[in-house]
């Protein structure tokens, strides 16, 4: 049984993300902030709470080893969905909240990243997905940080897929665009609108008619952390129901 590390696993896309993992026979690893408890859902998915700011690079690494130790096996899947909801305009977003942003989201990617590749090197390789977002290609208006983050995670994926291919360690990323969790609900607040109506005006630019459900995402994530597929490097998987179409 392989161990699986997924980070921001206390709601949304994370929740999603554990519980397809975990019913695909991976071990899971549930990380999320020291305040939010997920030992209940670790427990209901027969894994392990790993809990940790991920901003933090210390702690990262002491999770990481922590996990290692109470599963005996080295960490063969990463999946980096932790993020710091928070949109604003630009001109009057808090700084220290616009890089706490920037700190959870890539930093956080990174921090993990780099714990688990030792580990996934010893083994003889693994797998890393970590989560961007549309906006990490296009912008948004009102979500600067997010859409910074998100790029920075594009171009990690492209380098680290480069970087770590040789030594056995897939890395892919996936790009979804509106999903319907707790973030559309900050989203809208910060438009000055309500949830349903920030739902009909996405959903009304998707060609495919709708806004993804965490599910179909976490769908996503689980194709890419399959070993069979050794030739997924470095992609941006777009599950973003057509808004945007990906170029050679």
């Amino acid at each position: 049984m392989t161990v699986a590390l997924v980070t921001g696993a206390g709601g949304g896309l994370g929740t999603a993300v554990a519980r397809r993992l975990a019913a695909g026979g991976h071990h899971v690893a549930l990380n999320d902030r020291p305040d939010r408890d997920v030992t209940a859902l670790a427990r209901e998915l027969g894994g392990i709470a790993a809990p940790a700011d991920v901003a933090d690079p210390v702690a990262v690494t002491a999770m990481v080893e922590d996990v290692e130790q109470r599963t005996g096996s080295h960490i063969a899947i990463l999946v980096a969905a932790a993020s710091h909801i928070s949109c604003g305009t630009f001109g009057e977003h808090d700084l220290d909240d616009w890089w706490r942003v920037i700190d959870v989201d890539l930093g956080g990617a990174f921090a993990c990243a780099q714990a688990v590749m030792p580990g996934m090197v010893e083994r003889g390789g693994g797998r890393m997905v970590l989560v961007a977002a549309e906006c990490g290609l296009t912008g948004e208006a009102g979500a600067s940080a997010c859409s910074a983050a998100k790029a920075g995670i594009v171009a990690l994926t492209k380098s680290l897929g480069r970087e770590l291919a040789p030594l056995g360690i897939a890395v892919n990323a996936v790009a979804p665009s509106v999903i319907d969790t707790p973030q559309l609900e900050a989203r809208a607040q910060a438009a000055g609108v309500t949830a349903e109506e920030l739902r009909a005006r996405e959903t009304a630019r998707v060609p495919l008619g709708r806004i993804a459900t965490p599910e179909e995402i976490a769908a996503a994530v689980a194709f890419l952390t399959d070993e069979r597929l050794p030739t997924l490097v470095g992609q941006i998987l777009l599950s973003n129901g057509g808004t945007l179409r990906s170029r050679a």
